[in-house]
């Protein structure tokens, strides 16, 4: 079957403006500009063009490239970073609304009071369909306190918050270390921050207080797909340990919340993975996104992989459409 529309709900950019005050910030700047200038399609719109034209029927959403504003700069540098990413991020998709149907705002996550008035201005003035924050944030987990404003608001714009990853190379894999070998902290440590950020969201109740929150995970729900019955093992356990506590918290089976989570299918080309994640999720939860450009110069090879992977999938056409177009269409509210 020819899709009609493929949307990347997972692409990522750098704008022009913000990539050249990034690189101006310091010394983070300075650890991360060699991978930057490798990665042209980030800020170059000629070469991502030419890479978006291998694909029919192929168009995305952007997401602001890591690191998060917060670690750029001091608290009153990350809301002026923020409102510049989000004002070029805005101006690329009415620029080529044929290549990009919407953008996802970045938030000075150190500055709630800012980056709730962010939030207000992202989605109402240059019309963002959600928000990005990174977990954890400021080393907090994400169900802390400071940060439940913004899921109350998020819940009433009825747009989706997308969760991604965040663990640096100091972040040992054990505790006889002072740094993560072998890219461990990466291609495990992300994952594992995913799941356990999913796992706080669950257990705080604050999917119970908030069920019209809409999150969408990078990386297909991280670990949480493929332990389902681990999880559901340690349930009765926190059950008893917490007793009336997680009845208040909780008034539906854990796994119940755990598939309230929408989650992209950036997995590398992993048909047997998104297989998983289909069993768990459903057809409705998952959304195309390949994490483009972040495999080589032109990054070719991830959208490539990730629409064969779904092709490959054992699955009705109807619902390879939901994944490719439809759910995208119907979570983001889009226009398109």
């Amino acid at each position: 079957m020819t899709y009609s529309l493929k949307i990347d709900i997972y692409s990522h950019v750098l704008p022009e403006k913000f990539k050249e005050a990034f690189l101006r910030s310091g010394t983070l700047a300075a650890t991360r500009k060699e991978r930057i200038d490798a990665l042209p399609t980030l800020y170059d719109m000629d070469q991502r063009f030419r890479l978006m034209d291998k694909y029919e029927g192929y168009v995305q959403v952007l997401t602001l490239n890591y690191p998060p504003v917060e670690l750029i700069g001091d608290s009153k540098k990350s809301v002026s970073l923020a409102m510049l990413a989000n004002d070029e991020m805005a101006e690329l998709v009415l620029k080529y609304p044929d290549r990009f149907v919407g953008a996802v705002a970045c938030l000075p996550m150190d500055n709630m009071d800012e980056a709730l008035k962010e939030t207000e201005r992202a989605i109402n003035d240059l019309k963002c369909r959600g928000v990005q924050i990174f977990t954890p944030t400021g080393d907090r987990p994400l169900d802390s306190p400071e940060f439940i404003p913004l899921y109350e608001k998020m819940s009433q714009y009825n747009l989706p918050l997308w969760l991604h990853p965040k663990r640096g190379k100091d972040y040992a894999d054990y505790r006889t270390e002072n740094r993560s070998l072998y890219d461990v902290y990466h291609c495990l440590g992300w994952p594992y921050e995913t799941s356990v950020a999913m796992t706080r969201f669950v257990y705080s109740g604050l999917l119970e207080k908030y069920p019209n929150l809409k999150i969408i995970t990078h990386h297909c729900g991280g670990m949480i797909p493929y332990f389902d019955r681990r999880i559901l093992g340690f349930q009765g356990q926190e059950e008893r340990r917490l007793g009336e506590e997680y009845k208040a918290r909780l008034t539906r089976p854990v796994l119940d919340y755990f598939r309230m989570f929408y989650n992209d299918t950036a997995l590398y080309g992993s048909t047997s993975g998104l297989t998983c994640a289909y069993e768990f999720f459903g057809a409705e939860r998952l959304l195309f996104g390949t994490d483009t450009p972040h495999d080589n110069q032109l990054g070719d090879g991830l959208i490539r992989e990730t629409i064969n992977s779904i092709e490959r999938m054992d699955i009705s056409d109807s619902d390879k459409k939901k994944i490719f177009e439809d759910n995208a269409r119907s979570l983001l509210r889009l226009p398109v």
